[in-house]
């Protein structure tokens, strides 16, 4: 937890993580909008900002639940809220549906305040790699989505850059009988892994000494994809706008250098159990692949088109066409 108010309740990371990514999106739309660059006002932006949010968090809750604990769907207990889709706070967030929700958000925002639905979906993509990066980090702060074990050559000495998770004595295959040394150091109040893995987080030097020879070394996958999903994405985008595009050539970009990112990422990553998979190609592996062709479509689809060229951080000529001057917006 990052902030502690009382005994289980406070910000937790990923929370924060989320906050980051929104004021952010809000920062970076805002002073576009303020210099003209995208044909949003700013107080259009904040408006847009709730439906982003909206749109994250529904997509991305129904994302994990669809592709990875359908029977959530099916899943009522007593007290609230009641049904196992509802149950974000035991975690469970997917970033495929995040992107779905967002979408779906921008064309509902558009159509509402008559703006291009495909410039509307630009802007939401261009901000949207700082809370990708973000949600890798907060990842790595809770422990999920691991990467995969180095080589076994590699685990007498492995590089500095390697991760080892804590957790990884809660495994039932885990030696339980090595971690006997450092039942002393530890409150004998609470079970053994339990105990260690709190002490471990409390930054116990004598507990960690001790723990970290017993793990295992993995690839540090989540500091890899918060590296592809933030500046290197964010760059791609970047040098794409540099010059006024028609719309929907940023949204393009983005399904297309994400999902090729994530795709490459993937092979680092250790699966989820009982992720559904052909042959070699995890859920996730397959809908980056997914997202790679239709971005692939949208950018053949928009370059056949005449749309005029919005945007830009270097506009060809003056400030980009604002919603209050007599011509209209663009339609998509």
């Amino acid at each position: 937890m990052a902030v502690e108010i009382s005994p289980g309740v406070g910000v937790r990371w990923y929370g924060l993580s989320y906050m980051l990514g929104f004021l952010c999106c809000w920062l970076l739309l805002r002073t576009l909008a303020k210099s003209g660059r995208i044909l949003l006002s700013t107080s259009q932006v904040a408006d847009l900002l709730t439906y982003i949010i909206i749109g994250v968090v529904a997509g991305g809750r129904l994302g994990h639940v669809v592709f990875y604990e359908p029977r959530l769907l099916i899943t009522f207990h007593e007290g609230l809220p009641w049904w196992g889709l509802l149950d974000i706070h035991k975690g469970g967030m997917a970033s495929h549906g995040g992107i779905i929700g967002t979408v779906v958000a921008g064309v509902v925002f558009a159509r509402r305040y008559g703006i291009s639905i495909a410039h509307v979906i630009d802007c939401m993509a261009f901000a949207a790699p700082p809370g990708l990066c973000f949600g890798r980090l907060a990842n790595w702060v809770n422990g999920e989505l691991w990467g995969k074990a180095l080589p076994a050559s590699m685990q007498a000495n492995p590089p500095w850059w390697s991760v080892k998770y804590p957790q990884e004595i809660f495994d039932p295959n885990f030696p339980v009988e090595s971690l006997q040394p450092l039942a002393p150091l530890v409150d004998p109040a609470v079970p053994l892994p339990s105990a260690i893995v709190e002490a471990a987080y409390n930054h116990r030097e004598d507990v960690i000494v001790k723990l970290e020879p017993l793990l295992t070394a993995y690839w540090p996958n989540n500091f890899l994809q918060a590296a592809t999903d933030g500046p290197l994405l964010f760059g791609v985008l970047l040098l794409v706008w540099l010059r006024p595009r028609r719309p929907g050539i940023i949204a393009g970009a983005f399904l297309v250098t994400y999902g090729a990112a994530r795709l490459l990422s993937e092979q680092l990553r250790q699966a989820d159990d009982n992720v559904f998979m052909i042959g070699v190609l995890t859920l996730p592996m397959l809908l980056s692949i997914g997202m790679m062709l239709l971005g692939t479509a949208v950018l053949w689809s928009i370059s056949r088109s005449n749309a005029p060229r919005i945007g830009g951080l270097f506009p060809l000529s003056g400030r980009t066409q604002s919603l209050n001057s007599p011509t209209p917006a663009p339609k998509a």
